[in-house]
């Protein structure tokens, strides 16, 4: 059996960047309901929140899993769940877009953090904001990789 530890931070946001999830008790329900679909699925999600647009986990991957079926199954079923339960007015969907970047051992305390305390963070930034951020950081090409 090998043995694996591969920590990848997700973020994805809603369709258009709309505030669908404006509630913390829908965010609550949505975050819960990904988290036990993810187990269902061999999905070791470590830590998950977000805000009214966007998604943020810290995921480990085992040998069998890569980045872009792990982010489809996440975002595809609950989506569909979101929807079927109507847990809001219109249909939900989430942006195609995703980013997806690895973390090392050291980092995965400060990572949790960040994600833990999103409601926080973003009383003082929108996520276009710290979306943009993760990009120049990370030096992505946003025009390239995000088109």
């Amino acid at each position: 059996m090998p043995f694996i530890k591969i920590y990848i931070h997700l973020v994805w946001s809603t369709y258009q960047r709309l505030p669908l999830l404006n509630t913390k008790e829908l965010r609550y329900k949505v975050w819960k309901h990904i988290k036990e679909n993810s187990k269902e699925k061999e999905i070791f999600i470590d830590t998950i929140n977000g805000f009214s647009d966007h998604c943020h986990c810290l995921i480990s991957l085992s040998s069998n899993q890569n980045i872009e079926k792990v982010v489809q199954l996440l975002k595809g079923e609950s989506s569909f769940w979101i929807n079927k339960n109507q847990l809001i007015p219109n249909k939900f969907q989430w942006q195609k877009e995703y980013f997806a970047i690895s973390v090392s051992e050291s980092m995965v305390d400060k990572v949790r953090n960040y994600i833990n305390n999103q409601e926080l963070h973003h009383q003082n930034k929108t996520y276009e904001q710290e979306f943009n951020e993760f990009i120049t950081k990370h030096q992505f090409n946003s025009d390239n990789d995000f088109g």
